[in-house]
């Protein structure tokens, strides 16, 4: 890829002054154009096709001699007043009898802009039909008009990209001087319209689809090289943007507001979001990048070292000073060497860093060290680990964290009531984990300490009469939402959120209808009413014929005696389970209260145990999902991948168990969701290291622990194989002690 010429930069040299002025002084030119092809010819300022590139020298030349370097000849031709784009006498006409439908639509085509009368139809399009009423462009450009038998439908049209934008380059991943050069391999998308008069599904993104297959040959055609991206803006307050997803963009952040000319960072103009489409996927090492750089994708294990994992997943946390930043990362890698002790017991009598701890945790409320910052920098992480994977398993769910021995903490909610009925004071943990198909855990991608209300004795309303917004199920649709804003950033990788029966409500579904692109898989609780023979849900799908069967490990269970907060748990010895898989198609129809919706089409698959060991209730789940399933394998792959919801149960014990979070004590709620925050990454890692070592036994140890790690655990194997010899005397014993070394 040809670098692009830093004309102005290279101009602006003491030598390239000198140049100037030699010629100037010499009277070698005749005019300003002509000083432009002997400095272009001097300094080899050539375009991708050869030719000279004599605008974007004068331009340059300009900006010198306005900084007072010297002096240009006079200009030949002077331009008065502002230059109007050329123009149709009339309105451009409306097209007539478009169909609701894309496909419907006749001799569909793009239409390069290449003569004076197209020119003057793109124009009158977007200065009078166009939001933004201009039609003026900068830099290459490309412009099309959308052309069918009903009349004109629309215009697009491409031109440069933002000179600099912070989350585009960081996306990118390249430094100043690569985006200096390489800028002119991003196009930007600078106007699309579809006209107002034009209702037709699917139109906007069928001709951003046709756009994106055309641009770069155009390019190359008409400037000698291909570009890599294109960029373009949505105005989120006016569009949602759905047309551009739908057609395989990315959502990849924001913009400051400020626009190619605020140079004094006034943010005149209104946030948008920032899309982008790779047209090719090898961009990064055409520009010389590494393929991960930027937030490019990540393998499940990268960045885990034991001494550099810590700075990855915590490392620039949006905390207001970057010397919390900095304790952060510290704080995190000291935690997770002992996450099941107190921080003062973690620091090992240095009392400064406890000091610094707690200095960290107890900021005023209102501070930027919140848990969603203090998990922002692990959430992009996850991102780019989803990036690597064709399938993600988004699970959601909800759990408990009880404070009631924290009498002076604030702000805990009112759990719900334990086996004897007493109230519980803590927080509600809710939860997006991210999982591979093979279940290795890619990272938290959204977590809430939620501090449950009770409900006012005065609100006399029903609860289908509470709008849902108000419920406690609306952290299901607020956790689905943000899903499919990720799922905006990858649209090669397919999202399924995964959640157990507390999902079950009309309301989610609806959601996802309304809002698609991530699709649901959830086990049902609710045996819903049919408007057809037999009437109920459950029964509708167990008369379906068997279409597969599996088998799957159910794992043993050990007793439990009743406690004052759990139920006691009988035995469960572990065994194969035998299953049978049926699935239907059914319409899920909207409760009483929602009547005014139509009903839902959905998948519901049920899994059966047939011939359950004696005395064992038998396995059987049914679940609701909106995946699209078109054979046995779908449904078997359905309720593989619903078996690993079981993850984010295992995350909870990591939490509990390991990282001790039920034994936090601070003086406020705010304080305890902070070192929550921090644990529940430590958790994570400790998850995913667990599985790692099971699932793949060859991956080097160097991956995941440090040189004075590995040296430890050496030692401690030799000591064990030592010890079990002496005893085994070399016999039987000491053949156990080699394999346990060996491991």
């Amino acid at each position: 890829m040809n670098t692009q010429n830093q004309i102005k930069r290279r101009l602006s040299t003491a030598t390239g002054i000198e140049y100037i002025k030699h010629l100037l002084n010499g009277n070698a030119v005749a005019h300003r154009t002509d000083l432009a092809k002997q400095v272009c010819s001097n300094f080899n300022f050539h375009d991708a096709k050869g030719d000279l590139q004599t605008s974007g020298c004068l331009k340059a030349l300009r900006e010198l001699e306005a900084s007072g370097h010297f002096a240009l000849p006079e200009a030949q031709r002077k331009v008065s007043g502002v230059k109007s784009p050329r123009r149709l006498t009339e309105s451009v006409p409306l097209p007539v009898a478009v169909p609701d439908e894309v496909n419907a639509i006749a001799a569909l085509e793009l239409v390069p802009v290449q003569d004076t009368e197209q020119m003057r139809i793109w124009n009158e399009l977007m200065l009078t039909e166009h939001y933004l009423e201009a039609a003026t462009l900068v830099g290459r450009q490309m412009r099309y008009l959308i052309r069918s038998e009903h009349g004109w439908l629309g215009g697009i049209g491409f031109a440069a990209p933002a000179l600099q934008l912070s989350a585009r380059d960081q996306w990118i991943g390249w430094d100043k001087e690569t985006r200096q050069a390489q800028l002119h391999t991003i196009v930007g998308m600078s106007r699309f319209l579809i006209r107002p008069s034009v209702d037709c599904k699917n139109l906007a993104s069928k001709v951003l689809g046709m756009s994106m297959a055309t641009i770069a040959d155009d390019f190359q055609q008409q400037y000698g090289y291909r570009p890599l991206l294109v960029e373009s803006f949505v105005d989120t307050e006016r569009y949602s943007g759905t047309c551009y997803r739908a057609a395989n963009w990315m959502a990849i952040g924001r913009t400051k507001g400020r626009g190619r000319q605020d140079r004094y960072s006034e943010s005149p103009l209104s946030e948008k979001t920032i899309y982008v489409y790779v047209l090719e996927t090898q961009f990064r090492e055409q520009l010389g990048l590494s393929a991960n750089a930027g937030l490019g994708a990540l393998g499940v294990a990268d960045g885990l070292d034991g001494r550099q994992w810590a700075e990855h997943e915590f490392g620039g946390a949006p905390l207001g000073d970057k010397r919390l930043s900095k304790r952060l990362v510290t704080v995190a890698d000291a935690k997770a060497e002992n996450p099941g002790r107190a921080f003062s017991g973690v620091a090992k009598g240095d009392w400064a860093a406890t000091k610094a701890y707690y200095r960290m945790i107890d900021q005023p409320e209102g501070s930027a060290v919140t848990l969603e910052n203090i998990l922002q920098p692990h959430r992009e992480r996850t991102a780019r680990r989803m990036l690597g994977q064709k399938t993600v398993l988004c699970l959601q769910d909800g759990s408990d964290l009880t404070y009631t021995n924290l009498d002076k903490c604030s702000g805990l909610g009112e759990l719900k009531a334990n086996q004897t009925g007493a109230k519980t004071r803590g927080l509600n943990l809710h939860s997006t984990f991210a999982v591979a198909p093979n279940g290795l855990p890619l990272g938290v991608l959204k977590a809430q300490c939620i501090a449950p209300e009770p409900r006012s004795p005065y609100d006399k309303r029903r609860s289908s009469a509470i709008p849902i917004e108000e419920k406690k199920t609306f952290v299901w649709i607020e956790h689905y939402r943000d899903l499919v804003d990720v799922a905006a950033t990858m649209p090669q990788t397919r999202l399924v959120n995964v959640c157990d029966r507390e999902a079950d409500f009309f309301e989610l579904f609806d959601e996802q209808r309304q809002n698609p692109g991530v699709d649901l898989l959830i086990r049902a609780q609710y045996d819903r009413k049919l408007d057809t023979e037999p009437f109920k849900l459950f029964a509708a799908v167990r008369q379906t014929p068997v279409q597969s069967r599996v088998s799957i490990c159910v794992p043993k269970q050990s007793a439990r005696a009743k406690k004052s907060k759990q139920k006691a748990k009988a035995a469960r010895p572990g065994r194969q389970a035998e299953l049978a898989l049926r699935c239907i198609t059914l319409a899920l129809p909207a409760p009483s209260h929602n009547r005014d919706k139509a009903p839902i089409e959905i998948q519901v698959i049920h899994a059966l145990e047939k011939n359950p060991p004696k005395g064992t209730e038998a396995v059987e789940w049914f679940l609701l999902t909106t995946l699209e399933i078109a054979s046995a394998k779908d449904i078997e792959q359905c309720f593989r991948w619903y078996t690993l919801r079981w993850r984010i149960e295992d995350w909870h014990r990591a939490l509990k168990s390991g990282c001790k979070i039920d034994d936090l004590a601070h003086e406020t709620a705010e304080r305890l969701r902070r070192a929550i925050g921090i644990n529940l990454v430590i958790a994570w890692r400790i998850m995913l290291m667990t599985l790692l070592g099971r699932e793949t036994p060859e991956l080097p140890a160097e991956i995941l622990f440090s040189d004075v790690e590995l040296r430890t655990l050496d030692a401690y194997a030799k000591k064990r194989v030592e010890t079990t010899c002496a005893i085994g005397r070399g016999g039987t014993v000491g053949c156990e002690a080699r394999r346990t070394s060996r491991s």
